[in-house]
């Protein structure tokens, strides 16, 4: 059973930065994929970030330039680092992996950006 802890969320000012964490606990053994979606209010879930095990990023146009996704593969978490944000990147953010072809989620951080 992998179980997904999320932390770091909160309310920050427009133009401040936020770091998300995701640590992954249970039998890995190797990850294909580590990301990251949000979910606004009325939208969509959208990705937001994604990296590969390879190391291949990819990120929604939106964000580019200003997040960047990462991990330390020693401690089974990925980390988004979130700059200059906006009140538009207010969402439910959720972790999300896929382990031997099955997807696994957090529970979700809000994080939220006041103008």
């Amino acid at each position: 059973q992998v179980q997904l802890v999320e932390s770091g969320g909160g309310l920050v000012q427009a133009g401040g930065s936020l770091r998300l964490s995701c640590a992954a606990s249970g039998s890995i053994f190797s990850i294909n994929f580590m990301g990251w979606y949000r979910q606004a209010p009325g939208k969509q879930r959208e990705l937001v970030a994604g990296l590969t095990s390879r190391g291949i990023t990819n990120y929604v146009d939106s964000v580019k330039g200003r997040f960047t996704i990462s991990r330390d593969n020693a401690k089974n978490t990925v980390y988004l680092q979130m700059n200059s944000l906006k009140p538009e990147d207010t969402a439910l953010y959720y972790c999300h992996i896929i382990l031997r072809g099955t997807d696994y989620w957090g529970q979700g951080t809000q994080v939220t950006v006041s103008s």
